[in-house]
């Protein structure tokens, strides 16, 4: 079939979801029996599908999530001391409209990350922006953009996301400077946008992990009174790698 002029005019206006309907419309002689406000309003509806669907892939790849989590697939089952309807309500995002934050702690292999970049996934489906980073690799970012004149740049780049995501906090003590960054982040977002923080240690001890107490206090009074809060226990939720009998068996003949 030979393009159609009102095609490739649609192409060219970038209105490539209309482009795509009409072409599906020419090819099934049943859409005549239609109205002309109908067949327009299919069109109207691919494009904005198609618009969607491309904000979506945009906003997934520049948060850079961990893990590829989403709220649907959460195991309810899990025995992890999970507040599930807390679960649920986050999920619809409304506290992210507010501004607000979330802490999820546990043990390693319990589901931080996972539960996290769920609810990273769900924001960038609801049209917020959203970035993902480790906190250890974060503050080696900031160190290198403090060195070659970057920083105040990636400071306006974590302050203007909806949603911040930082991962691992308190795996090692912070050097004074990197507590100060910290507290950049967070005077930045706050009451602005909204921040998860996953850690293995509780809040209660959060404190030790910045040196300088009164940075440490402007930290946790900005991030922590006023967050809404999970706390995962149970056993990892990592399943170790499972030996074939297979393998097994070759190793014994390859050691005899």
């Amino acid at each position: 079939m030979l393009p159609h002029p009102t095609h490739d005019r649609l192409i060219a206006l970038g209105l490539v979801g209309m482009a795509k309907a009409f072409e599906e419309q020419r090819q099934q002689p049943a859409v005549a029996a239609l109205t002309f406000e109908e067949r327009l309003g299919l069109l109207v509806d691919r494009e904005a599908v198609e618009r969607q669907s491309k904000r979506l892939v945009t906003r997934l790849k520049f948060a850079s999530l961990r893990q590829n989590a989403t709220v649907e697939d959460l195991n309810t089952k899990a025995a992890r001391g999970l507040d599930k309807a807390l679960f649920v309500k986050l999920a619809t995002g409304d506290w992210i409209g507010r501004r607000q934050d979330l802490l999820i702690t546990g043990k390693t292999g319990t589901g931080k990350s996972w539960l996290a970049c769920a609810l990273g996934n769900k924001a960038c489906r609801d049209d917020r922006s959203v970035l993902y980073y480790r906190v250890p690799r974060l503050l080696d970012a900031l160190a290198l953009a403090r060195g070659d004149g970057r920083y105040a740049r990636l400071l306006k780049s974590l302050a203007r996301v909806e949603l911040l995501i930082l991962d691992d906090w308190g795996l090692a003590p912070l050097t004074s400077q990197q507590g100060r960054d910290l507290l950049e982040i967070v005077d930045d977002r706050h009451g602005l946008g909204s921040t998860i923080v996953t850690s293995q240690l509780p809040v209660d001890h959060w404190h030790e992990v910045i040196v300088d107490p009164t940075i440490a206090d402007a930290v946790l009074d900005r991030l922590v009174h006023t967050a809404h809060r999970i706390a995962l226990d149970g056993e990892t939720l990592r399943k170790p790698p499972e030996k074939s009998a297979k393998r097994g068996k070759l190793d014994t003949d390859n050691a005899e």
